[in-house]
This record gives C-alpha cells, sequence and structure tokens, in this order.
C-alpha cells in the first residue's frame, strides 16, 4: 500500500478520541499502516525504577494510530483533505493536496 503520509508531515486526526486535532508524525510504521502523532492517543506506562528512570512510576506513551485514520494538513487551507501525485518533465514527483498546493517532494528530478 503507497503510503500517503511522511515523518515529519502535519496531520489531521479524522477519527477516534482525538478527531479534529492536529500533530506532527514523529514515527511511520509501514509493516502495519499506522503513524505516531506527537501529543495524541496517549496511554499510560507503568515502569520500575532503573538507570533511566530512578523514580520509576508511570510515564506517557504516545500509541499509534492507523494511517487511514489521518489525512496530511494542507499548508494553503490549514485543513486535511486527500493528496494526489504529479510527476515533472524532469522526472521529480511532488504530493499536492486537493487545493492544489504543492505539500512536498516525494522524488528528486533525475540528473
Amino acid at each position: 500500500m503507497a503510503l500517503h503520509i511522511k515523518k515529519g508531515d502535519t496531520v489531521e486526526i479524522i477519527a477516534g478520541d482525538h478527531k479534529g486535532a492536529t500533530g506532527k508524525v514523529l514515527r511511520v510504521i509501514p509493516e502495519k499502516n499506522k503513524v505516531i502523532v506527537q501529543g495524541h492517543n496517549i496511554a499510560k506506562k507503568h515502569v520500575r525504577p532503573s538507570r533511566k528512570n530512578p523514580q520509576g512510576g508511570r510515564i506517557n506513551i504516545e500509541q499509534p494510530i492507523h494511517i487511514s485514520n489521518v489525512l496530511p494538513v494542507s499548508p494553503k487551507s490549514s485543513r486535511g483533505g486527500r493528496v494526489s501525485y504529479k510527476v515533472g518533465k524532469d522526472g521529480s514527483k511532488k504530493r499536492i493536496a486537493v487545493d492544489g498546493t504543492e505539500i512536498g517532494v516525494v522524488r528528486k528530478a533525475k540528473s
């Protein structure tokens, strides 16, 4: 399955408890078709005392969200939308938002 989301993208969550929220993608997990969005879908994890965490206690962890539940945010309208791809004459491939603005380059031009 081709992924329309990349690490570092700003996305809008369109389903679930955080519907309507936006955040930055920290990690994409293509094997499971999931993404981790900064500050959303947080769960508490109980950890034992260790050198890294000498106090122990509860820490917050962002849980993965299915990739079908997020949309990339267009820089022009600041809303989530679907993505199309356009290949230039030089061989470069770009992601284009529905409103026509360029989101990012997928493949650079051939030398």
